[in-house]
């Protein structure tokens, strides 16, 4: 038998190899030969066995195909060294669209459709170099195909729209979203590149923080004189409200790396980020951000803490209740308006845009009245705050339920990966970042409640980090991804069935299972 660590082969063992293989197993002798004359070989059947070895060809990282720990897994394509050039562009664009650097730049005034022709540049690259690196222009999980679904119910609601004209430029932009999210499913393909667009949201997240908690120290407020506007006056974060969901879902990410990090530098580092992103949350006042947040938080402590759910439980309720005595009193007014206070008619005009948004849906519940249509139809010009009525009155009711179906499809997924790398947690990491994606998507489903941003990045960018989290883990395995275990595999270790602990093997076998 010859072993090595890819597979096992058969080989006939003759009795001159027999001998040539004890030698090198044994070079002091040790061992009980038989008794025979110098240089002869003596006869097969007067020789001990060497020790078995169970074969076996699973490795520590390999994928849950290979475990048979996951019935039903997405059949990625071949990971392939490629896209160096669309990630480059994806990396970019996404600078672009969250920094909008020709609104803070005053030489860039001039540029202001700089993130379309980067989307634009990007494809060009993208579309040739994917077809030629897995002979498909995308993989197709069940989340890219609910998306390009719903990219065609936009479509098809702008003939039927209210004002067709804006219904096709919101289409537009919903489709440049659309595109962007495939492209990035499909280039993600490292660690590194991985890490590199995790990194530029935190980035974004950090500069957001450090900006809302400046001006709320300065009490630099809207026209209103009420709330902080943040340093990106316009694009994603132009509405605190906007603002605290996108901090909602960074901050479980940002505490899952907390756990994976390594060095007492960096999880003070993770630490520090996160805190900072709870107080700028704090300060946007904004309700649905806030009620995100305690979602969040808990379900991430909910599942950390799955041994000890009864005291997490009760720590839990004691922070929160600290955390609302320490808020601000003109924040507590507005949490208070939630369950029915006076906070100058907002909460009561949420109330009616929900209702008149389902009434919208109930008369138009298959193709809605067109993408950016709402306004037309409510009071004041206002949108449906809501997320999910806003799919459903301007798309139908089709496309709010394939809406639905993508994160949770997404949350599911990522919950393979938790209950797959559970026991082993204490070696691999990429459990924790499946725990924070997953508690990252439960915020936004919350705060989604609360704002209309339904056709807005916040829900791809975090669906594509799930999607291509888990096209890694499929492929390099568990201790694959983001590291291998935090004790390496030692020289002439063997991976036995079983229970999957790492066993080294006796070193008189060493140079046999070399061979």
């Amino acid at each position: 038998m010859r072993f090595d660590s890819e597979s096992i082969v058969e080989e006939a063992v003759t009795p001159s190899r027999r001998a040539r293989l004890w030698a090198d197993a044994d070079p002091e002798g040790e061992a009980q030969w038989p008794r025979t004359k110098r240089n002869s070989i003596p006869d097969s059947e007067s020789w001990p066995e060497p020790p078995t070895i169970e074969p076996t060809s699973r490795k520590p990282s390999d994928p849950p195909q290979a475990r048979g720990a996951s019935k039903a897994v997405t059949k990625w394509p071949t990971l392939t060294r490629a896209h160096a050039i669309s990630f480059a562009g994806l990396l970019l664009f996404t600078a672009v669209t969250y920094f909008r650097p020709y609104e803070l730049i005053a030489a860039l005034s001039d540029f202001r459709s700089m993130a379309f022709w980067l989307a634009v540049a990007t494809l060009i690259v993208f579309i040739p170099t994917q077809l030629s690196a897995d002979g498909t222009i995308t993989a197709r999980p069940l989340e890219v195909n609910l998306a390009l679904l719903l990219a065609l119910a936009g479509l098809l609601s702008v003939p039927f729209a209210t004002a067709p004209s804006e219904a096709w430029a919101t289409f537009l932009d919903f489709a440049k979203v659309i595109a962007m999210f495939i492209v990035m499913v499909n280039v993600v393909r490292t660690e590194r590149r991985w890490r590199w667009l995790m990194w530029l949201s935190l980035i974004v997240s950090i500069a957001l923080s450090i900006y809302a908690l400046n001006d709320y120290r300065l009490g630099h407020f809207d026209i209103r004189g009420e709330r902080i506007e943040g340093v990106i006056r316009k694009g994603l974060f132009e509405n605190p409200n906007d603002m605290a969901l996108h901090l909602v879902t960074m901050i479980p990410i940002a505490m899952g790396l907390l756990f994976v990090a390594r060095s007492y530098t960096r999880k003070a580092l993770y630490l520090l980020i996160s805190v900072l992103m709870i107080g700028a949350t704090i300060v946007t006042f904004s309700r649905g951000g806030f009620v995100g947040l305690i979602v969040a938080c808990f379900v991430l402590a909910w599942k950390l803490g799955r041994r000890n759910r009864v005291v997490i439980v009760a720590l839990f309720m004691v922070a929160a209740a600290f955390s609302v005595a320490a808020l601000p009193s003109e924040f507590l007014g507005r949490i208070v308006s939630l369950f029915g206070g006076d906070d100058g008619g907002s909460a009561v005009s949420r109330q009616h845009l929900l209702w008149q948004s389902i009434q919208v849906t109930l008369r138009h519940p298959i193709l809605g009245i067109g993408m950016g249509n709402f306004h037309n139809v409510s009071d004041s010009e206002q949108v449906s705050h809501n997320a999910y009525t806003q799919v459903s009155s301007e798309m139908g009711v089709p496309a709010m339920v394939l809406s639905i179906i993508f994160m949770v499809a997404a949350l599911r997924r990522l919950h393979r990966i938790e209950q797959e790398t559970y026991d082993s947690r204490s070696r691999t990491r990429i459990y924790y970042l499946a725990v924070g994606l997953q508690a990252a998507l439960v915020g936004y489903m919350v705060c989604s409640f609360f704002a209309s941003v339904a056709y807005l990045w916040y829900i791809y960018y975090l669906v594509g980090f799930a999607l291509c989290l888990h096209r890694l883990y499929e492929v390099e395995g568990a201790d694959g991804v983001f590291g291998r275990a935090l004790a390496r595999k030692p020289r002439g270790a063997l991976d036995l069935p079983g229970d999957g602990d790492i066993a080294p093997l006796p070193g008189s076998l060493l140079a046999v299972y070399e061979r």
